[in-house]
């Protein structure tokens, strides 16, 4: 679970952290002002002094009464300000921390397993003041006594509203331990019955294809009808099961994850090849698209009903293809099922540091109402197409785990009766990185230096 300040928390900690911030800038001005004027008013110089003051009393109240840490760092990662919260949190004193690099305070853990810590160039802080977006996740935090707790860490952008000058980052974490335990927990148990479940599932889907096996059993039509609803349902179910099964693992760590350098225009051609049968049987038209290297919207049929000829851009990821594949086959059926004539349209593009993968349809659309829920469990938009198709309300849920597993984002745009657009944005590695990362993969062998013949 991701901690989210509410509005009052949030607008009095934003106003004085930026006062924190700023309060050495203004206390320079002030001093510099005093000493460029000659007899000047000093109970003016006075009265702003004792103002300033007067916020960096509150700032300081309030910051140490939260319970939650807090970390500002300028635009070098350094810290400027901690509280007790952090400090206790992180295992440093305040007075040890202050000056020091926020990465060496706040050490995040990579791998659950291994222990392995994020690299300074993966950090979430060196990402926030890169890109300038917003960082929400939770992590496993290592302390400087080697403790071990899980963190629900939330980084913003300081960004100066007037010339949009980035003046650091502001991080407020909370210890969710506890809550990832019974997560855990919980999630066991799911994991738990849903394995037992598949078992007689699996046993009563057979015997129900036996009974409908005209070389196996002789039935009426009506009880040919029982049973084909019977069978449909018991295949549903044995899908909830698996999808709840795996949503469990990807909650608690768990999902079988083995990331390879990947390039995504192959393998998503492919697949849109493998699933164009599915779109034909409901007479839609399929298409694969790929940037040509130009502006962002400027696409070629990559499908070979193009004329143009053109050198096909590389998109380099870091990821499973399997849990790649299966993202992308939910998207692709469920723009399937929901649209009844048009198009679906599988596309590729991307910049220096970002690919994006878009599959869009001319369905029925979805409601604005639904988009912020669509990737949350058991969430399912209620229509009749929906009731009438039925599903888990699981598919986008566990799109959303996978594609997080690689630092990625996924997303709907979407308006009523005009079809829907998934986007996925993953970060892209250049053809050197891509090389680099392939030879410590599949590193060369080396052949024994032959002995000489004396």
């Amino acid at each position: 679970m991701l901690f989210m300040l509410n509005s009052a928390q949030f607008i009095a900690v934003s106003g004085l952290l930026l006062v924190a911030l700023a309060s050495g800038l203004v206390g320079y001005g002030v001093r510099h002002w005093r000493k460029g004027r000659l007899g000047g008013d000093d109970q003016a110089v006075s009265q702003l002094t004792g103002a300033l003051k007067s916020k960096e009393v509150q700032a300081e109240i309030l910051i140490e009464s939260i319970t939650d840490g807090i970390i500002v760092v300028d635009t070098k990662n350094t810290i400027t300000l901690i509280n007790k919260a952090a400090g206790r949190m992180a295992g440093w004193p305040i007075n040890e921390a202050m000056g020091l690099d926020a990465r060496v305070v706040l050490q995040l853990i990579k791998d659950e397993v291994s222990g392995e810590v994020v690299a300074d160039s993966e950090h979430p802080f060196t990402l926030i003041l890169q890109k300038r977006t917003p960082f929400r996740r939770t992590l496993q935090l290592r302390s400087r006594d080697n403790k071990k707790l899980f963190i629900s860490l939330v980084i913003s952008p300081v960004i100066l509203p007037k010339n949009n000058e980035l003046m650091g980052a502001v991080a407020v974490f909370r210890d969710v331990s506890e809550q990832r335990k019974e997560e855990q927990k919980h999630a066991e148990f799911i994991s738990t019955a849903s394995h037992e479940m598949r078992t007689p599932i699996a046993a009563i889907e057979g015997y129900l294809a036996l009974a409908l096996n005209d070389h196996v059993s002789h039935i009426d039509e009506k009880a040919r009808e029982y049973l084909q609803k019977a069978h449909s349902s018991t295949k549903l179910l044995g899908n909830l099961f698996q999808d709840l099964l795996t949503s469990a693992k990807a909650e608690d760590g768990r999902l079988a994850n083995h990331p390879v350098v990947v390039e995504l225009g192959t393998l998503v051609e492919q697949l849109v090849e493998d699933m164009r049968f599915g779109a034909q049987k409901k007479s839609l038209e399929v298409e694969f698209l790929i940037n040509s290297g130009g502006k962002d919207t400027d696409f070629i049929d990559a499908s070979g009903s193009s004329n143009l000829k053109v050198i096909q851009p590389l998109y380099y990821v870091k990821a499973d293809p399997d849990r790649l594949r299966e993202v992308i086959t939910n998207l692709f059926d469920n723009a399937i099922k929901y649209t009844d004539q048009g198009k679906v349209s599988v596309g590729i593009t991307g910049n220096e540091e970002v690919v994006q993968i878009r599959v869009t349809d001319t369905g029925s659309g979805i409601p604005p109402e639904d988009l912020p829920h669509l990737f949350q469990k058991f969430y399912r938009v209620d229509n009749s197409a929906t009731r009438s198709i039925g599903g888990t309300g699981l598919g986008l849920f566990i799109c959303r785990k996978i594609i997080e597993l690689y630092s990625g984002s996924i997303w709907a745009e979407s308006a009523v009766g005009k079809g829907s657009t998934f986007y996925i944005n993953l970060p892209r590695l250049s053809t050197a990185q891509a090389a680099q990362s392939q030879l410590s993969e599949n590193p060369p062998l080396i052949s024994p230096t032959p002995s000489k013949v004396l």
